[in-house]
């Protein structure tokens, strides 16, 4: 089910039409596996009636403002896991990425996965827009070489150590990572957010504010991590802006988590009593 889950998010860059019969297959086998209950398949049902009328009907009707402010509270409680009915697989719990980390739970979230499809329903050029590329190719090697830098300078101000592993479990978490995790907050953050503010404010406004809100949706892991994650929103919202795909900052946004997890403590380093 997971697999075809991530299939479908894949599949959304390619062909809709294709993306939308693997995702409800996806469902099915969700609901039969109790991973989807009653409660959930209510509210996904409200949710994608609502996306369908604001797709059709929204020049015809005064629904417009009202159902992409539905559908956006709506991919905002999924990705807090606030919406009922959600059985989430916990993919690993309790593991160590070395002997200095901090163990942590990861899981496998159906809820969070959905976010781009809510998303779409009301920004149609969210995987996709008009790019614009810096002037100079070579910022795009600044942007990636920006990635290693900032995980170094976590390590000297004390908040991680140089820690290289490659745990058992690293299937699991890439995959739960890119398709559940990061594309998932791309589409929130950079391809509606940033996107929609771009409309208003002009890209750096927009950049600037959600990169801010991105580092604030991590504020239970302390200021430290609210002040990293703002620097990572930067680095992703350039991506976005400068390729125009939601795919590439998703990629850098993965890239980043996949450089912390091999070659740093992940998610933090553990302090342990002297």
């Amino acid at each position: 089910m997971w697999f075809l889950l991530a299939l479908s998010l894949l599949f959304l860059s390619f062909s809709l039409r294709s993306s939308l019969v693997l995702l409800f297959i996806a469902l099915a086998m969700a609901i039969i596996d109790q991973t989807l209950l009653p409660p959930g398949i209510i509210a996904l049902g409200i949710m994608f009636c609502i996306a369908i009328c604001w797709g059709y009907r929204q020049r015809q009707t005064p629904f417009a403002l009202p159902g992409e402010i539905l559908l956006v509270a709506g991919a905002i409680a999924l990705g807090l896991h606030m919406i009922p009915g959600f059985n989430n697989q916990i993919a690993a719990s309790g593991v160590q990425a070395g002997p200095q980390s901090l163990p942590f739970t990861f899981y496998f979230n159906l809820d969070k996965a959905l976010i781009p499809f809510l998303l779409l329903g009301c920004m149609p050029t969210l995987i996709a827009r008009p790019s614009q590329q810096p002037q100079n190719p070579l910022w795009w090697l600044v942007l990636l070489l920006s990635m290693p830098l900032l995980l170094l300078v976590a390590t000297v101000i004390g908040a991680l150590r140089v820690e290289p592993h490659i745990p058992i479990w690293i299937g699991s978490f890439m995959l739960a990572n890119l398709f559940f995790v990061c594309l998932a907050e791309e589409a929130l953050f950079r391809g509606y957010i940033q996107q929609r503010l771009s409309q208003f404010l002009g890209d750096k406004r927009a950049l600037l504010i959600a990169s801010v809100l991105f580092g604030l949706a991590h504020f239970s892991g302390g200021l430290m991590l609210v002040f990293f994650a703002t620097l990572t929103g930067v680095i992703y919202g350039l991506a976005w802006l400068w390729s125009g795909r939601l795919w590439v900052a998703t990629l850098v946004h993965f890239s980043f988590n996949m450089l912390h997890l091999l070659f740093f403590t992940y998610p933090v380093w553990q302090r342990l009593p002297t």
